[in-house]
């Protein structure tokens, strides 16, 4: 079965990386091309003085015009709130952690992003880091992280209309649906 792509997802972004690859410096990028103000999903936490100061540093380098949501869980809500603004959701694989500690159905979450994707009616950047592509975690919860940020990014890639992978700071197109008009997505 095949699925007809809203414009919401056709405006939606997924940018996967490695650990300081460059892609939350290129989804910035792409976002404040586009009118401000600019709306910044951050998903992290601050448990630790090394988190807290990851997080100061990315406050301190975002130019004027962004406004920051702080919000470790319920990233539909803001999609849905900020849906005629760029958004930018930095990031996926910190709110899965989040989710995933917190005891949250992550498939449920998973289909409520997706949905308030559709209904955006400016275009939407999200951030994660491609975990799958390292050795097998010695430990089960690794393991069950992995294997969910694995099946997280092939929900997403499948529904909105463009994916990349940044590596070195350099950006690689695996999917570009905005610029087409080539029918459904895959199912």
């Amino acid at each position: 079965m095949n699925i007809a792509p809203s414009q919401g997802l056709l405006s939606a972004t997924l940018i996967l990386g490695g650990a300081r690859s460059g892609k939350s410096r290129h989804a910035e990028a792409l976002i404040t091309a586009l009118p401000a103000p600019w709306i910044y999903i951050a998903t992290g936490r601050a448990f630790d003085d090394e988190m807290r100061e990851r997080i100061a540093h990315h406050q301190a380098s975002r130019a004027d015009g962004w406004l920051t949501e702080e919000e470790p869980l319920n990233i539909a809500a803001c999609f849905n709130k900020y849906a005629d603004k760029p958004v930018l959701l930095d990031c996926l694989t910190l709110w899965l952690t989040n989710l995933i500690l917190d005891g949250c159905d992550t498939a449920l979450a998973t289909r409520q992003l997706i949905e308030s994707l559709k209904n955006r009616k400016a275009p939407a950047v999200l951030v994660g880091n491609e975990v799958g592509l390292g050795i097998v975690p010695e430990n089960k919860l690794a393991r069950r992280f992995r294997d969910e940020a694995g099946l997280l990014h092939q929900q997403l890639a499948l529904h909105v209309g463009k994916v990349l992978f940044v590596a070195a700071g350099l950006p690689l197109t695996l999917k570009d649906q905005q610029h087409q008009n080539t029918g459904p997505l895959m199912p």
